[in-house]
């Protein structure tokens, strides 16, 4: 290995891509699978992001790194608090933002600039800072287009003005009939839009001239009011006669009528002989000159210095000169000139390119041993000269200058680490930036020290082609770099030099694969802290080749046309043969046959002319040849001859193809054919001969004659081998025979299940299972697989419910103890399962059924986390348990910890019961922002952390914090049971007071109320009192001179609730007993109004 390798290596399976370099005994690296590792971000939307205001918003957000990444926002500069806006939410195990207008909002309210944080313990990754607008297609104005006239020979410039969409619409200009306007050196479109006539003609004259906005997002065209161009005939007495001698159509355009001719003038641009334009590096360029004149102008383009590079396209007739992607050699003076018979004009445009920031040296992630030392290294280009900044975990490095860092420095765009330690991992960004734009680069630095891992497939099987250069790839990780070297069969010493070559990545390289090259190769990674090796077995192959190749021919319509393709391959690889014709997969259909060595196109017709190509292929290698096919026919323009042909009959020579043998029903076999075509018939009364036995059972061969092209064998057995034949036959004899196939009859279903099914190495989300596979002979099938039936019974969290959707998993095994493992299982969960075996159509019976329990596992997130300042001094904080606790809940952590600029605090750790779910939290530093890591806890340890950061304390934020509490669940839910008790009390007192009965209003509403105390001697109540005219007592007067009802008022004598009377005035009730004064005393309200009493009263 030397110094200042790169490589990089993509590894195809659970493991992911790895770059590593080495510089001076130092390594970089991407990503190692289940490695302690800062964020990287992953995906994110573009910068400038547009959306349709029609779809809901998504902007994306996702890394990776581990601990699983959390994410958080900010906008305009400010902490975006996603869980307090109801129409935001966040994918899980994601940053991306989902912003819905189902329930209302407008899409506008959320334009502005985005920028997501992903963190873990190890670090702070940044995405761009995306400008979130949204698609505007505004209407186009409305106007009275007066018709314009214009006199022949004159210019004109229809202006189009389209409505400023974005992003900007495409232009076009039809006329009514929606036929585009035609256009050519005379007429033409400029890139603004306006519709530009170098000279009108009266054939111009129409009252449809109109221009269209197409606005990209919405789909939509929007068309302005027609112009109405009417050109006005003006003779020239002392005019010669229009002659454009450079039209193509040398007829007079005017008709014989003289139009002055005119020298060019420039229609675009306007203005002096000179103009300048700025155009950034990558952009597209495009420079327009359209001139007016009699005859119309010719224009040409030039550029001062040199010759217009092979970059340069021309459109629009030559008006318009582009270059799709600018870069900083096609700036300079570019000139064009516009010239007809009459004179010429030119125009100079300076073309200035100037470039916002691009890569010269992105800065890459590191990942060092302890101890060792290393650099990152921003190089950025534009023009002007970008600024480079660097931040950690999102801030300003200069802002930790407080605390300075021994072991890093800052050298303008190169940060150098000296000596680095555990612990000191993080995430640099770099930002080079110019007013034309940014670039912004994570790349984290990961300390770590870990002993040598294999991180590729253990003991791979490589097939390779003899001759041929072959790699063996070994991936390996280690910190320190392990040294690695190459054996063979274990043996000798390490495999380096001479036709082997081993690189840095881990590879090695065989420069040509011979047979004595086969074996096992072991490659063994080593460093301080340990070794790891793996096995690579390396096969030689011979290579696959077409021996006989397709040949060029001629055929005459009507005969047959065969092309050769014969192949030799290695024995131990399956091959493919494929035709195409005119480089297109070739159709066979009924005419065309294709057998093992060969394709025959019979009755040739002229669509069969073209290029024939055989492709031969094997896992590993392939091999093509091709031949052209000519057809020959009679020349229809020469005499026609006629000649005859003599017609050979004889027996057919041709095999019928696709002979096969399978059953439809468990008693029976169809055996099935091709039909022999016409000209393979060579005879009339054409039939086929069939022949069929069970194998290897020594009976007489059965047989059939048919004219058809299958033939069902009635009353087999169960899915039983035959031998089938097959030989067509007509008037002059019998063809050739087939070879024997091999054919089944049908299938039935499987008689016995496996037995002895149970399970072993129970754990929270896998298990192993085992079983006792049936006789071979009761599958009564091709053996498919021993399907297992799965389904989640339970969760053993009490009240949790489940999806108890039935699942399958297949395992294909022949061996005696058979096994297999069931994974992705739910944790603390009741499992059950049967199993049984399947053929290609049936299921057998069930086995016994398992029921086991899953481990306890860690919990998912908290259903979600809430962080609400309601005042300067404490901040409250509420969750809910999650979705899936995945075993017995011990409680929460809550880890905090005070952010201030740069400025990280000490982390604090609170512990929760697991039936708490809020905190309050009284703030020591009222001055700082507050970043919260929570997870719910089982036996097995802690879950998935659910993070979040306190916002900004305002007034405003204090006012709405106090609103929102209308929108709490728990606030709802409990002014729904206030209302319930209150009408349920409401209820109550109405049936009480119906309870009550009836008596003859009539009778006694003219009745004086008399003193409850005085009773009659058969003990009912005399209403008759001395005091009939005083008021009651304890009353007042009114306003209105009335009197108001005291409190003894007559409530007090029914038993419902507020007395009622009728249109009359009647008392409605039935009359009852007052209770004494006493005890009703110093009581503000009867017993009737007050809603416990009516309840009591009901018991």
């Amino acid at each position: 290995m030397t110094k200042n390798d790169f490589y990089c290596s993509n590894y195809v399976g659970n493991q992911l891509i790895i770059a590593i370099t080495h510089l001076g005994g130092l390594w970089y690296m991407a990503n190692i699978p289940r490695l302690m590792q800062p964020p990287t971000i992953m995906k994110q939307s573009l910068k400038d992001y547009i959306v349709d205001p029609r779809d809901n918003i998504i902007i994306e957000c996702e890394a990776k790194g581990n601990p699983v990444p959390t994410f958080s926002w900010r906008r305009n500069g400010k902490f975006f608090n996603v869980g307090k806006d109801p129409r935001v939410t966040m994918r899980k195990r994601s940053g991306t933002l989902e912003i819905s207008f189902r329930s209302g909002g407008r899409p506008e309210d959320y334009e502005g600039e985005y920028q997501c944080f992903a963190s873990n313990d190890f670090g702070t990754a940044l995405t761009n800072k995306i400008l979130l607008r949204v698609s505007k297609s505004p209407l186009w104005p409305k106007e009275v287009l007066e018709p314009v006239v214009v006199g022949e020979g004159s210019s004109l410039v229809l202006a189009c003005n389209p409505p400023p969409g974005l992003p900007p619409p495409h232009t076009f200009w039809m006329n009514s009939a929606m036929m585009s306007i035609t256009q050519d050196r005379r007429v033409s479109m400029g890139l603004n839009g306006d519709l530009y006539f170098s000279n009108v003609l009266a054939k111009d004259s129409h009252t449809d001239y109109s221009c269209n906005a197409r606005f990209l997002f919405t789909h939509t065209i929007q068309q302005k009011n027609p112009f109405t161009l009417k050109p006005c005939v003006c003779v020239c007495v002392f005019c010669m006669p229009y002659n454009d001698t450079s039209s193509v159509n040398s007829a007079d355009p005017y008709g014989g009528r003289k139009v002055a001719e005119t020298p060019p003038n420039f229609l675009s641009p306007t203005g002096t002989d000179s103009s300048r334009m700025m155009v950034l590096r990558g952009q597209k360029l495009q420079l327009e000159c359209i001139a007016a004149g009699v005859p119309t102008p010719s224009i040409k383009w030039f550029k001062k210095g040199g010759d217009l590079n092979q970059k340069v396209k021309l459109d629009n007739f030559n008006k318009t000169l582009r270059i799709d992607s600018v870069s900083e050699e096609d700036a300079g003076e570019y000139m064009c000139m516009a010239n007809n018979q009459i004179g010429s004009i030119r125009h100079s445009i300076f073309v200035q390119v100037k470039a916002a920031p691009y890569w010269l040296d992105k800065p890459f992630n590191l990942v060092l041993a302890p101890d060792e030392s290393s650099r990152l290294v921003c190089r950025a280009n534009g023009n002007p000269k970008p600024l480079i900044k660097w931040l950690v975990n999102g801030e300003p490095i200069e802002r930790n200058s407080s605390l300075p860092n021994p072991r890093r420095s800052v050298v303008g765009d190169t940060i150098i680490f000296h000596s680095v330690q555990i612990g000191s991992s993080a995430v640099y960004q770099c930002n080079a930036s110019n007013h034309h734009g940014y670039l912004l680069a994570n790349a984290f630095v990961s300390i770590l020290d870990m002993a040598p891992r294999m991180l590729g497939a253990k003991n791979q099987l490589i097939k390779v082609i003899e001759n041929n250069r072959t790699f063996l790839d070994c991936p390996f990780f280690g910190s320190p770099l392990p040294e690695l070297r190459w054996f063979k069969n274990g043996q000798g010493s390490g495999l380096d030099g001479g036709q082997y070559r081993v690189y840095i990545n881990g590879s090695l390289e065989i420069k040509r694969a011979r047979v004595e090259d086969q074996g096992t190769y072991t490659c063994v990674a080593r460093n301080i802290l340990g070794k790891e090796e793996n096995q690579v077995r390396l096969e030689v192959k011979e290579p696959t080749r077409i021996v006989r190749a397709p040949e060029h021919q001629s055929a005459f319509r009507g005969t047959m046309a065969r092309f050769d393709c014969r192949v030799k391959s290695d024995l131990t690889l399956p091959i493919t043969v494929t035709w195409l014709k005119d480089d297109k997969p070739l159709s066979l259909g009924w005419r065309l046959k294709k057998d093992e060595d060969s394709l025959s196109i019979p009755n040739v017709h002229e669509q069969d002319e073209g290029t024939y190509t055989c492709t031969v292929k094997s896992e590993i290698d392939q091999d093509t040849a091709s031949a052209r096919l000519t057809v020959l026919g009679i020349d229809t323009h020469t005499e026609i001859t006629f000649f005859f042909v003599p017609l050979c009959v004889s027996a057919p020579d041709a095999i019928p193809s696709g002979l096969k043998g399978w059953g439809t029903k468990n008693t029976n076999m169809e055996i099935s054919w091709e039909p022999l075509l016409d000209t393979e018939q060579n005879g009339p009364n054409l039939h086929y001969s069939v022949w069929w036995r069970r194998k290897d059972t020594g009976e007489e061969w059965n047989n059939v004659t048919t004219v058809g092209a299958k033939h069902i064998v009635h009353d087999t057995e169960t899915y039983v081998p035959y031998e089938i034949k097959l030989q067509a036959r007509n008037d002059f004899g019998p063809g050739p025979e087939s070879n024997i196939i091999i054919g089944y009859s049908g299938e039935d279903k499987p008689t016995a299940p496996p037995t002895d099914l149970h399970v072993s190495k129970i754990d929270s989300t896998k298990v192993n299972v085992h079983w006792t596979p049936v006789d071979p002979n009761t599958v009564l099938g091709e053996f498919k697989e021993y399907r297992l039936y799965y389904w989640r019974e339970g969760s053993m969290v009490k009240g949790l419910h489940v999806n108890k959707e039935k699942k399958t998993k297949g395992f294909y095994s022949t061996v005696a103890q058979p096994t297999g493992i069931l994974t992705d299982l739910q944790p603390y969960s009741h499992y059950r399962m049967f199993m049984v075996v399947a053929n290609s159509r049936y299921d057998g019976p069930p086995s016994n059924h398992v029921d086991f329990h899953t481990k306890e596992g860690v919990p998912d997130l908290p259903q979600f986390f809430k962080i609400v300042q309601w005042s300067p001094e404490s901040i409250h904080l509420e969750w809910d348990k999650p979705l899936e606790p995945n075993g017995i809940l011990i409680g929460y952590t809550l880890n905090y910890q005070a952010v201030n600029g740069s400025r990280v605090g000490h982390m604090q750790m609170e512990s929760f019961l697991p039936n708490v779910t809020a905190y309050r939290l009284r703030l020591p530093d009222q001055a700082s922002r507050y970043r919260f890591y929570l997870a719910a806890h089982t036996q097995v340890g802690a879950g998935k952390v659910y993070a979040g950061e306190s916002p900004h304390f305002t007034n405003d934020a204090y006012i709405k914090d106090q609103v929102d509490i209308a929108t709490q669940g728990w606030f709802i839910g409990l002014m729904c049971a206030i209302a319930l008790i209150i009408l349920i009390l409401l209820i109550v007192c109405f049936i009480k007071r119906s309870r009550g009965g009836k008596y003859p209003v009539r009778d006694k509403k003219d009745l004086p109320l008399e003193g409850m105390d005085q009773k009659g001697e058969d003990g009912s109540f005399d209403y008759h009192s001395d005091e009939d005219n005083k008021p009651l007592q304890g009353s007042q007067n009114s306003l209105d001179g009335g009197v108001k009802e005291s409190d003894d008022s007559l409530v007090d004598y029914g038993e419902g609730g507020d007395g009622q009377f009728n249109e009359d005035g009647s008392f409605i009730g039935q009359y009852t007993v007052k209770k004494d004064k006493d005890e009703t005393e110093g009581n503000e309200s009867s017993e009737a109004t007050s809603p416990v009493n009516a309840i009591y009263s009901l018991a």
